[in-house]
């Protein structure tokens, strides 16, 4: 149009101008010519505004309140417009939905109906370049859907791992019965690190591991022994997985691919009833857990070819990349991640003691009252690693006065039998001060279900007095009755003289 009415103010404005515009934008030549008539009445180039519903602050709290439900919004937009009238009147559903499909993304839709997660699906994600192996590593806890069986129970375990962001192996795993710590991580890391079987040849010092603000990651121990290397540890923020999606992506593919396959999956397909198809279907044990799992990790590396390899494996992507590698040496290794707590000990007749507890080696016979430091993995109180002072490692010293596996299974038995049992009293605690009301249809104060009768009140306050007392009060003397031979008090009475009526009265 400014062309247009350009050439209009010069007097050059031709048919055959308005026929080569209607023609390249698709509209007719009358709609042409009655713009540029507008443009001269109005000076106006562009079409008119038009008047449009919007969607403000109001509507999408609504939204939110009603979890995306357009129609109960405009429920209650109308509710509105007939409590007060001076608020406009309500839109029609349909301009409603045009409002929402113009104002809001999809993704803010979908998070105002389902919250963060679902409005995360409709974002947009860039990739990092790809680099060399070994640039950059990435590490999670994954919580096993799987229930196994662990000592005679069905419990979840864990599994940590590491895999390279660049050639997709998986470095190292850490599997353990129970949610993991950071001797899990630096099991998980010293088999990465190590480049012999089972992961190898993968394996040396990454330039960088990523974690996710995992407080076992972050543990002192973890960054001094991977400081020790000069291997930086990445804290992402959390709640961020996209920024480490690599492993978050091994996380999902272990699922589908071997989880769901296993017998007790937590999220396998129900009937009616929430039941599943075989409740007593019987669980794995984790001896046969692990070894599914190491296998399958086995053919990830080994046979499994990824999109992003290019038909390639990733053990074949690691070995044909050129990029050197930096290894840990032997002795290094065999420290990595050991704890010391800067106490030099010496050797007895009962071995090296720590804490309350003696360790024993061959190698401490005729070594009585050597000095020696003491190393050991978080958590692992079976052995212990010793040292010299001058940091030879000299042994690994075992527990002398192990208790056996029945008296230590005994000792837990007795432990889960304790806490049932007190769990059991809670239970029963909350049975009995559990209150039942009667179903309202129409508002109305609550109306309390439970007749007690007035003899049964009297009987529980009888049968419980002592009883509470004396659990309230340990040093509480319960009353006895009187002995025989004693004389009861005897209430004295007054006699009023008969003959003043005023004062009998």
């Amino acid at each position: 149009m400014p062309r247009l009415l350009m050439l209009d103010q010069r007097d050059d404005l031709t048919t055959s101008h308005v026929q080569l515009v209607a023609q390249a934008l698709g509209r007719s030549e009358r709609s042409v010519w009655r713009w540029i008539a507008e443009a001269r009445a109005t000076g106006r180039l562009a079409p008119a505004p038009q008047e449009r519903y919007i969607i403000t602050s109001e509507i999408r709290q609504l939204l939110a309140q009603h979890k995306g439900n357009a129609s109960a919004v405009h429920r209650e937009l109308k509710q509105q417009a007939l409590n007060d009238p001076q608020l406009p009147a309500a839109p029609s559903l349909a301009t409603l939905h045009r409002a929402l499909r113009r104002d809001l993304t999809p993704g803010e839709r979908a998070g105002l109906a389902r919250g963060e997660g679902a409005r995360r699906a409709f974002d947009v994600f860039g990739s990092r370049p790809v680099k060399h192996r070994n640039a950059a590593w990435e590490g999670d806890h994954k919580c096993v859907p799987v229930q196994v069986q662990i000592e005679g129970e069905l419990a979840r375990p864990w599994v940590t791992w590491f895999i390279d962001c660049a050639r997709k192996v998986i470095m190292g795993v850490a599997v353990t019965p129970h949610a993991p710590s950071r001797d899990a991580v630096l099991a998980a890391l010293r088999m990465s690190l190590d480049r012999a079987e089972p992961f190898g040849p993968a394996g040396g010092v990454p330039d960088l591991i990523r974690v996710d603000r995992g407080k076992d990651f972050l543990s002192v121990t973890v960054i001094s022994a991977l400081g020790a290397l000069a291997v930086p540890v990445i804290d992402l923020p959390a709640y961020t997985p996209h920024l480490k999606g690599t492993v978050e992506a091994l996380n999902n593919a272990v699922e589908k691919m071997l989880f769901a396959s296993m017998p007790r999956y937590v999220h396998q397909q129900r009937l009616t009833g929430g039941r599943t198809a075989d409740p007593d279907e019987p669980a794995l044990t984790f001896e046969a857990f692990v070894e599914l799992l190491l296998e399958w990790v086995r053919w990830w590396n080994n046979e499994h070819k990824p999109k992003a390899l290019g038909g390639r494996t990733p053990m074949e992507a690691w070995r044909a990349d050129p990029t050197p590698l930096h290894d840990v040496p032997a002795g290094q290794l065999a420290r990595f991640g050991l704890e010391d707590d800067g106490i030099t000990r010496v050797v007895t007749t009962r071995g090296v003691q720590v804490g309350n507890r003696f360790y024993i080696d061959p190698w401490m016979v005729g070594q009585g009252g050597t000095r020696v430091a003491v190393r050991r993995l978080p958590h692992h109180d079976t052995s212990i690693e010793i040292f010299g002072l001058d940091g030879t490692h000299l042994c690994s010293a075992v527990l002398a006065e192990a208790a056996s596996k029945e008296q230590v299974r005994a000792v837990r038995n007795a432990r889960t039998a304790r806490a049932r049992q007190l769990r059991a009293d809670f239970k029963a605690a909350a049975r009995l001060r559990r209150e039942k009301f009667k179903a309202a249809t129409t508002p109305a104060p609550p109306q309390r279900l439970g007749a007690l009768t007035e003899a049964e009140a009297e009987a529980e306050l009888c049968g419980s007095d002592t009883t509470d007392l004396r659990r309230a009060d340990p040093d509480y003397i319960p009353h006895r009755p009187v002995p025989e031979g004693w004389a009861s008090p005897v209430r004295p009475t007054i006699e009023l003289p008969e003959d003043d009526p005023e004062e009998n009265a």
